[in-house]
């Protein structure tokens, strides 16, 4: 029997099928147009689902921020990147835990988190390559210069567990409209060479660099040395994506369905989605509020409460109708994906499937075998 939107207690995150195919399909292009490798980051969908069907569309493996990700993601993968520093006990206990069949990378900025690793690889029975972070304008992690860089580097080769990979940096810095990347982009280029030369002089050439961040994804083929990219919104991409010129309206592919509960206030509707279904963070671009209404995109989520959200009507014309279901893309698609247990396929106002979040939270395969006596099923 067929389920219909209506039908759906709200709020509720639902993904349009058509657009999710066609945002696969142009990433997948992309890069094969200009000879790049596809590592997409699993921190958008977290889903075994799509993680699958990027990869049976070349992509030649994932990257994950947390364990849990990776844990999940090693049932549908054999090669997985944690970007993410590989600090602390717990963390590398669960890191060589991992499959034995998966190729673990990781990625470092300090030659001081490199001892504990190497042991943990040890004791792990296996080798870990290891990617040099650099910082190319984040400012968040990152070697700071060619020479911090090539020490890590070189006390990554001296590890007998270890093994050195190549260079990752992230330009998350980069919100500029797309059209607008130009001199962004050519800094970025110049300061990733000087590290690239400097690793050449010093016979340490790297045989990967990679690039993540779904705004610059897609010109990252003009960056001097990229050999790979890492964008993980392209997916389901949100209204920050879309304002920024990183892909269409129409390719907002999620969207948190919403029901008005209100519209006793003149100018004004309330939804039932609050921070818990849409999260607070402000658009990363131009624009206010924290969410705008697919149909009437000049309609923006003004204010929100816990389990309330205010669609401020002053700019449209339209008015919605108490009961009216609406259609809400987020600022920033992440972490709405993240306060949800499950997702709903639909195409037009049919449900056609359904699928979970699965490597949401923090916990992990191991405390799941405790409490259940076998692996969590996808």
């Amino acid at each position: 029997m067929a389920t219909y939107l209506e039908q759906l207690e709200t709020p509720v995150p639902i993904v349009d099928l058509d657009r999710l195919a066609h945002n696969l399909d142009r990433m997948a292009a992309y890069v094969t147009l200009h000879g790049l490798h596809l590592r997409p980051h699993v921190k958008t969908h977290k889903s075994p689902r799509i993680a699958a069907e990027q990869l049976r569309m070349g992509a030649v493996g994932l990257t994950c921020a947390t364990l849990r990700e990776a844990e999940i993601m090693s049932e549908v993968c054999d090669d997985l990147y944690i970007a993410y520093p590989p600090v602390g006990a717990a963390r590398l206990e669960r890191l060589v835990r991992l499959p034995e069949s998966v190729r673990i990378r990781v990625a470092a900025d300090d030659a001081a988190s490199l001892d504990a690793l190497a042991v943990a690889a040890r004791l792990g029975h296996r080798i870990v390559d290891v990617l040099v972070e650099v910082d190319l304008g984040m400012h968040r992690v990152g070697a700071t210069s060619p020479e911090k860089a090539l020490n890590v580097a070189r006390h990554i080769e001296r590890a007998s567990s270890l093994r050195f990979a190549g260079l990752q940096f992230y330009p998350g810095h980069i919100r500029a409209h797309v059209d607008d990347q130009g001199p962004l982009l050519q800094q970025l280029s110049r300061d990733l060479g000087q590290y690239l030369e400097a690793f050449a002089d010093a016979g340490l050439p790297a045989g990967t660099v990679t690039g993540g961040s779904t705004p610059a994804a897609w010109r990252m083929h003009e960056i001097r040395g990229v050999t790979e990219v890492r964008p993980g919104t392209y997916v389901y991409n949100d209204r920050t994506t879309a304002q920024i010129g990183a892909c269409d309206w129409d390719d907002c592919a999620l969207t948190v369905l919403a029901t008005v509960i209100s519209t006793s206030v003149k100018g004004q509707a309330v939804i039932d989605a609050g921070t818990k279904a849409l999260g607070r963070e402000p658009l990363r671009a131009e624009g206010e509020g924290f969410g705008a209404v697919l149909e009437h995109p000049d309609v923006v989520v003004s204010r929100l409460s816990e389990e309330h959200g205010i669609l401020d009507l002053t700019k449209s014309s339209w008015r919605p109708r108490l009961g009216e279901q609406v259609r809400i893309v987020p600022n920033h698609v992440c972490i709405v994906v993240h306060l949800f247990d499950e997702i709903i396929g639909v195409r037009g106002h049919a449900v056609e499937t359904r699928w979970p979040v699965a490597a949401r939270g923090r916990d992990s395969n191991r405390e799941l075998e405790s409490m259940t006596g076998r692996p969590r099923a996808i």
